[in-house]
């Protein structure tokens, strides 16, 4: 088979990674990739938005199938594009896509379908969304509607903060036009968990649990991010927490897109609150989690081509996914200054000693080559990942692995796996 991945960040290297030991691929392409898909596909020089020239490439070499990892392509409709041309591809459609592509539509199918989520309000009006929040009290969350790389979510801890961000949002100043309409909800407080499955509109599989940490800073301070680092299994999500998230949250919503003339395929991932044996679902997202898709794949045993396949073909049934026994860590090195304003083309050196740890692999994110050596080249720049037979010894081995690289104004959290650590 030949398969194209699009996409050029840690989750697409990860999946690049794991597509690439199947023995049924016999050419693996990535669009654009980066130096860590290098070694292991072609990158294209094509860009995630460039539709017409991505189905071109596809067509004219006869990819058997093309698998869609950033969220933007997904909405701006590639996967309806292709299948339009007889192609086959993972993801889905731009109306089942929307459920990440607008938050407020999210919030509005979890009422409709009764999926418990924190109570809510959508505003395009400044003074409405004012009133809402001194009605309210504070803290409160404000999110921008529409697609924000995993920031356009702010916890506000006062109302004049949670004020100052819905000007941001409305003026346009803060997330352009996807904050145009904002989403403002009840602060929830509990453990969050990712809850990913893969579907193809009527059979669900549910993935290993996993946890992200969206803050910058340890103990989760700090303005949110696309997420500084992620772990599986997820202890929080128990048993019971894991049959509650299938009953409550995803059962309803997969069948509530088709009945909603939206028939959801591919990942869709729940980003849950629990608390005291109860959950609320945050968020939807359309695709594998970034950085949650790195610890996965890593435990992940199975062939993901198979299952990939069957989602596009619409044929799930009788599939499932074996994992490996272990526990994996993923803690991401950032620029300094992310999330905000950051400098690229600094020079990463240890990359080499990183990589002769034990079960750790680095996934390349926002790197480039520059002169013959890896440079930075995103806010997110590595993907540390390693495994191990438990949690601590996880964390250790990928810890173990980003105290070799560095690089002048690296950052990174120290406490990735700690919530995990004190369930166990």
């Amino acid at each position: 088979m030949k398969i194209l991945v699009i996409g050029g960040g840690g989750r697409e290297h990860a999946l690049v990674w794991k597509i690439a030991q199947s023995p049924l691929v016999s050419k693996l392409y990535c669009a654009p990739g980066n130096p860590g898909t290098a070694s292991l596909a072609e990158n294209l020089p094509i860009a995630i938005d460039q539709l017409d020239k991505l189905l071109a490439f596809a067509f004219e070499n006869k990819i058997d199938l093309t698998v869609v990892g950033p969220e933007q392509p997904l909405s701006l409709g590639i996967v309806d594009l292709f299948e339009s041309h007889g192609l086959k591809v993972f993801g889905p459609s731009q109306k089942a896509a929307y459920i990440e592509g607008s938050k407020a539509f999210s919030k509005d199918l979890m009422q409709k379908y009764q999926v418990p989520t924190a109570a809510y309000g959508v505003f395009t009006d400044q003074a409405e969304a004012e009133a809402f929040i001194k009605s309210t009290g504070a803290p409160i969350v404000v999110k921008a509607d529409g697609l924000a790389a995993g920031k356009g979510v702010i916890i506000a801890q006062t109302s004049e903060e949670a004020i100052s961000a819905v000007r941001d949002m409305l003026s346009g100043n803060a997330f352009g036009t996807a904050g145009a309409r904002v989403v403002i909800e009840e602060f929830l407080t509990g453990e969050e968990a990712s809850f990913l499955v893969i579907t193809d509109g009527k059979n669900v599989i549910p993935l290993a649990s996993a946890q992200d940490h969206k803050a910058i800073f340890d103990n989760d301070r700090g303005p949110n991010t696309g997420g500084m680092g992620a772990y599986s299994p997820a202890p929080v999500v128990s048993h019971v927490i894991h049959e509650k998230a299938m009953q409550q949250v995803i059962h309803p919503i997969v069948d509530g897109m088709a009945a909603e003339g939206r028939p959801y395929r591919g990942v869709l991932y729940a980003g849950l609150m629990v608390k005291n044996g109860e959950l609320k679902t945050l968020e939807f997202n359309a695709r594998f989690g970034d950085p949650e898709c790195q610890p996965l794949l890593m435990r992940m045993k199975s062939d993901i081509v198979p299952l990939l396949l069957a989602v596009a073909k619409g044929d799930l049934g009788g599939m499932a996914i074996e994992w490996h026994d272990k526990a994996a860590v993923c803690v991401v090195m950032a620029s300094e200054g992310y999330p905000g304003d950051y400098r690229k083309g600094e020079l990463i050196s240890g990359l080499e000693q990183a990589a002769e740890v034990v079960d750790l692999h680095v996934f390349h994110a926002g790197t480039a080559i520059k002169d013959g050596a890896c440079v930075t080249n995103g806010g997110r720049v590595l993907g540390v990942t390693a495994v191990g037979s438990t949690v601590k010894d996880a964390i250790n081995a990928a810890y173990q692995g980003v105290s070799r690289i560095n690089w002048p104004g690296v950052q990174y959290r120290t406490d990735i796996g700690k919530k995990a650590l004190e369930r166990l």
